[in-house]
């Protein structure tokens, strides 16, 4: 059980045997002859819906109980993502990309990442925090146009697009954050 004061974003609870990830909180409010209470906008980890509750003190909030298998990442067709372990290809599963959302933008063909698993089924997966991307396409550096901060927009190979320095081209491998989708550093070749 975790108090109220306690739902941020990121944390995964269970409602009604459901696990559901926080995605934003209005933190502790408190108002003129109000009870403090705290306002969550959540995402159902398995059909991918989004609902809103209000917490206060009373409520019993449970912390939802989750583990992680390492899976790896096939493809993505017609909606629907296919996953392998990673010892055995064999015993595959797929995963609807509605519940993934933009989780996609972080993944390349046979790489390794952790699946969540709730109460033995797999509900989702678990990126680190920063992923390593090949620049597939990057606009050339115009001379002279550095006076409004040198940055410009270049396409990933998974299809995400960046805004990254003027000296990255094609070719290159970015660090990119994916809690917030922002180049990070350039790794060496």
């Amino acid at each position: 059980m975790i108090s109220y004061t306690d739902i941020k974003p990121g944390k995964v609870l269970s409602i009604d045997n459901e696990p559901f990830e926080v995605v934003w909180t209005s933190g502790v409010v408190k108002k003129q002859r109000q009870k403090p209470h705290n306002t969550a906008k959540m995402r159902n980890l398995r059909s991918g819906a989004t609902v809103e509750k209000t917490f206060s003190q009373s409520d019993k909030i449970i912390e939802a109980d989750l583990e992680t298998t390492p899976v790896k990442y096939l493809y993505t067709n017609k909606g629907e993502s296919m996953f392998c372990d990673p010892n055995n290809p064999r015993d595959r599963f797929t995963l609807n990309t509605t519940v993934l959302g933009n989780k996609l933008d972080y993944l390349v063909d046979n790489s390794v990442i952790d699946a969540l698993r709730f109460y033995g089924d797999i509900i989702s997966i678990k990126l680190p925090n920063k992923v390593n991307l090949l620049v597939a396409e990057a606009p050339p550096n115009i001379r002279g146009n550095t006076s409004a901060g040198g940055n410009k927009v270049v396409v990933l190979e998974t299809g995400l697009k960046v805004t990254t320095p003027l000296f990255i081209n094609a070719g290159d491998i970015l660090r990119v954050n994916t809690e917030t989708g922002v180049y990070s550093e350039r790794v060496v070749k």
